[in-house]
């Protein structure tokens, strides 16, 4: 347990200073430099509780109910800061009308990749939509998967609406950032086959053993795989489709190769 027992303060007006720097947090930018996030509602907090993280504040709706009560006692005995604000002001801070009645404000928390244990890694190549990173997050953490890998430049794992589509994955699923370069080394060295998916390849996905040590690996929504790490893959895998489509939404498309890939272990 903390030493420190957080405060607890009442805010009414949006011009407040600790409203603004929460409301910042929208922006990647303010996200970067102070190295927090934000997570919308009451059941996200305790599922961030649940697995060993402690808000640095949570903002929460007045008039309180017990319930709102009793998640502000208990992170402040964990240390965290209480503020306590009207719905004009929620709404203000959430950027919509109708807000949770809680929003909390964490530390980011990265992991480093080498200390993901054997098991399936999912490694996305520059993600652009953070609706369909936080989906594949959620996802891998559904599936039993060891880890998420982020390549190159992506979209913002910690951004609201990518954390809103982890459903509270994010506190679960260790999650990693690297360059290509860096990537191509430590696929290199991890134990098992690394297994691309691409428009060009040549191998059905649902006949391949990848054993139950992997890594799927999975390209941008507009162009897929970039050729470099391709080249790099032990198996370029296609999804069949029998229809007209020539491509599945990449949250779509890495679900279906996760569960493809873990199906004998399941």
């Amino acid at each position: 347990m903390s030493a420190r027992t957080g405060s607890v303060k009442h805010v009414t007006s949006t011009a407040n200073p600790l409203i603004k720097a929460v409301r910042a947090l929208h922006q990647r930018k303010a996200r970067a430099e102070s190295g927090l996030f934000l997570a919308e509602g009451h059941k996200l907090v305790l599922d961030a509780l649940a697995a060993g993280w402690t808000p640095t504040m949570i903002v929460a709706m007045e008039p309180a109910t017990d319930a709102v009560s009793d998640l502000g006692a208990r992170v402040r005995a964990l240390g965290a800061d209480v503020v306590f604000a009207n719905a004009a002001v929620m709404e203000k801070v959430a950027r919509r009308e109708n807000p949770q009645t809680v929003i909390g404000v964490f530390e980011q928390h990265l992991a480093d990749p080498k200390t993901m244990p054997a098991g399936t890694i999912v490694a996305l190549e520059e993600p652009r939509d953070p609706g369909n990173v936080g989906t594949i997050i959620r996802t891998a953490d559904a599936i039993g998967a060891a880890g998420v890998i982020l390549i190159g430049s992506s979209a913002d794992p910690f951004g609201v609406e990518a954390v809103r589509a982890t459903m509270g994955s994010i506190f679960h699923m260790p999650l990693a950032r690297m360059d290509a370069d860096a990537f191509a080394r430590f696929a290199a060295a991890r134990p098992g086959p690394m297994i691309g998916t691409h428009l060009a390849g040549s191998v059905d996905i649902r006949t391949i053993d990848a054993g139950p040590s992997h890594i799927l690996l999975m390209g941008t929504e507009q162009s897929g795989l970039t050729a470099a790490l391709a080249q790099r893959c032990d198996s370029l895998v296609r999804i069949p489709m029998a229809g007209k489509a020539d491509s599945f939404n990449l949250a779509i498309a890495t679900a279906i190769g996760l569960y493809e890939l873990r199906r004998p272990h399941l």
